[in-house]
């Protein structure tokens, strides 16, 4: 046997470091390689119209699967999102609508109480659900699979079954506007994103998300109230559920009863993709956006390539699949 058989293997291309680089910037290189493909395959992708057009289908999934992290990272999960979506996203319609049978008395009100009303309805949502899973011990999945039922039916009560449409310019401005050329809903995305990625990586708060998701047992060893803890992150969830129900409804300049159905899947999608764990305690915000672009663009793509819609939900669901394989593969260490 040679001298040199025994010396670790040093350089760029060792086994050790080739699975840390793909562990840390897989997620990137996929979504570059998918872009080229994509670029390649169509002369139209990579156009200013068609980029734009591709972060504003990307927005509000964002949002949506931005607030799933925080669920996922403590070994939950929050299934209500897209119905809460319509929740908020008819309540706060109906108080900017210029419709006489469709509006709450005095209706139309200020831009600014119409925001209030979403984001305090997905709140609320989030925060039903959140005291039944971190006071109760109920599975986060039996609880949040309820609010989705329950937040569904809320939604044909209070608008009766029908949109709520005619809604006021300054309302609608949060969908359809623009801040120096850039559109509002990427916009909203950017700053949440920003926030988030502030509040997990730079402050106590988010340190103790990763803790109570990695180790439950610990995290109250060390002090940490794991029941506030679980309980802020389905309000952050609902919340943001509902900022994106109205972003929905500005876009559209409606609200529909039928609104954000199976959107929670696209979420869930998003945050799988991105690297984050289902075990909890692993996992980052800027992996969730990409996991949200990453289907953004295959659905643009797809569909800039004249292919039916029904292989894009294949597709997703093979993405799905895969990248738990891939996270269960990197928890047992192989």
């Amino acid at each position: 046997m040679s001298l040199t058989d025994n010396k670790p293997t040093t350089g760029w291309f060792n086994s050790d470091r080739r699975r840390l680089l793909i562990q840390e910037y897989g997620i990137f290189f996929a979504f570059l390689l998918l872009s080229v493909i994509l670029s390649v395959s169509n002369e139209y992708f990579l156009t200013a119209g068609n980029i734009s057009n591709v972060l504003l289908q990307t927005s509000i999934n964002g949002v949506l699967a931005i607030g799933m992290t925080f669920v996922i990272l403590t070994r939950g999960i929050d299934l209500s999102v897209g119905s809460v979506v319509a929740l908020a996203g008819i309540v706060s319609a109906s108080f900017v609508t210029t419709s006489a049978t469709a509006g709450i008395a005095g209706a139309p009100y200020p831009a600014i109480v119409a925001l209030i009303a979403g984001i305090a309805v997905g709140l609320a949502c989030g925060a039903v659900v959140g005291f039944i899973v971190s006071r109760f011990a109920v599975p986060a999945f039996v609880a949040t699979l309820g609010m989705l039922s329950a937040a569904r039916g809320m939604t044909l009560i209070y608008g009766g079954g029908k949109p709520v449409p005619a809604l006021i310019p300054e309302f609608r401005w949060i969908g359809t506007g623009n801040i120096l050329g850039v559109p509002m809903p990427v916009v909203i995305l950017a700053v949440v994103f920003i926030v988030s990625w502030w509040v997990l990586t730079r402050t106590r708060f988010g340190r103790y998300i990763y803790a109570v998701g990695g180790n439950p047992h610990a995290a109250i060893t060390s002090g940490i109230n794991v029941t506030r803890i679980r309980f802020t992150v389905y309000c952050i969830s609902g919340s943001l559920a509902g900022l994106a129900g109205m972003m929905l409804s500005a876009r559209t300049g409606s609200a529909l009863p039928q609104a954000g159905i199976a959107y929670e899947l696209d979420a869930i999608a998003a945050v799988v993709i991105g690297g984050t764990s289902l075990s909890g305690g692993v996992g980052r915000v800027t992996g969730t956006l990409i996991g949200a672009l990453i289907i953004g663009v295959m659905n643009n793509g797809l569909d800039l390539l004249g292919i039916q819609s029904y292989y894009q939900q294949v597709l997703k669901g093979a993405l799905i699949v895969g990248a738990v394989m891939l996270d269960q593969k990197r928890n047992q260490g192989l």
